[in-house]
């Protein structure tokens, strides 16, 4: 469920992680799960759908959000703006961003638009999973955008195993150099807590990243 505590802001459990008060319902777990999902795909995919237009670098109205999703489904006549900045500054993986009654998602397009986020902070080292299938071929021609606008990378090798298990029950994980990249003029954005986006990423700055046991499967 998702809550308000006045003090500490937006939370998604029973009682506030700070001060252990039950603070404010705002909504139950099936409406928050669906209405994330509305969010996202909103943000990420189909605004005209819902008779929206994203700005260049992604960013929509709320009270035009909120009037939107109302309209499109009348469960949801209820709706404000404070339930959508709470899904958004709640939000475990950062996938929104709030500022100045706009939001916009982090990540993840598969419209056009260019995204101004930060380009600081960047670790030294990222990964992305590919299929065992796939590895060699990446690791030949780099990696280029598929579905999605960008190529999306992990902050730790962790991340992508999760990530790639989606797809592959035995990710291969891949390491880029960051910092090579970024000194060889590169743009590397941080995008949500463990996302960052790059055009492009050319072979040069690959390698296979072979998981020890404490990161990844036990060995035998």
């Amino acid at each position: 469920m998702l809550k308000e505590c006045q003090q500490h802001g937006y939370f998604r459990q029973e009682t506030c992680p700070v001060c252990a008060q039950p603070g404010r319902f705002l909504m139950n777990d099936r409406e928050l799960d669906h209405l994330g999902r509305v969010m996202t795909g909103i943000l990420r995919h189909f605004p005209e759908k819902y008779g929206l237009q994203l700005d260049p670098q992604g960013w929509v109205s709320l009270p035009a959000l909120a009037r939107a999703i109302a309209n499109q489904h009348r469960g949801y006549h209820w709706l404000r703006v404070h339930h959508l900045v709470a899904i958004a500054e709640s939000d475990p993986k950062g996938r929104y961003e709030v500022r100045d009654e706009r939001v916009r998602a982090t990540y993840a397009h598969t419209v056009e638009v260019e995204l101004d986020l930060p380009t600081d902070n960047v670790p030294e080292a990222l990964f992305y999973p590919v299929t065992t299938d796939e590895a060699g071929i990446v690791l030949e021609v780099g990696l280029k955008p598929t579905d999605r606008r960008k190529v999306h990378l992990s902050k730790t090798a962790k991340d992508a195993q999760s990530a790639g298990r989606v797809r592959t029950p035995e990710p291969v994980v891949l390491r880029i150099d960051a910092r090579l990249a970024q000194d060889d003029g590169l743009v590397i954005m941080r995008a949500g807590k463990t996302v960052f986006l790059i055009d492009q990423v050319p072979a040069k700055y690959l390698t296979r990243h072979e998981m020890p046991p404490e990161e990844g499967t036990p060995a035998p």
